[in-house]
């Protein structure tokens, strides 16, 4: 990596255009439930209902390499989930 900051052509601004092809893992997290082992095996299984912690229509959070960026409202896009944002907030953890 420092041969190419050492190249006498090499240009800081170029950096920009590098990052936009740096993947990220945009994650969007409905809810959390706390359990013990034998209570997840009495209700692991198709049909069970596990209560989460997150209050219907509360805002969810959106996370971008596990980095709390924004909150967000469930919406539907067609067949499929989507997000809206509701709310930037800065990128502090939570």
């Amino acid at each position: 990596m420092s041969d190419f900051l050492d190249n006498p052509s090499f240009d800081p601004r170029d950096i920009e255009a590098l990052l936009h092809d740096v993947p990220l893992e945009v994650t969007v997290e409905l809810g959390r439930a706390r359990m013990n082992l034998s209570e997840l095996a009495a209700h692991l299984g198709p049909g069970s209902i596990i209560t989460l912690d997150t209050p219907t229509g509360a805002p969810l959070d959106v996370r971008v390499n596990n980095r709390l960026v924004a909150r967000a409202e469930a919406i539907a896009v067609g067949e499929k989930c989507g997000i809206r944002i509701v709310e930037l907030v800065g990128g502090k953890d939570s």
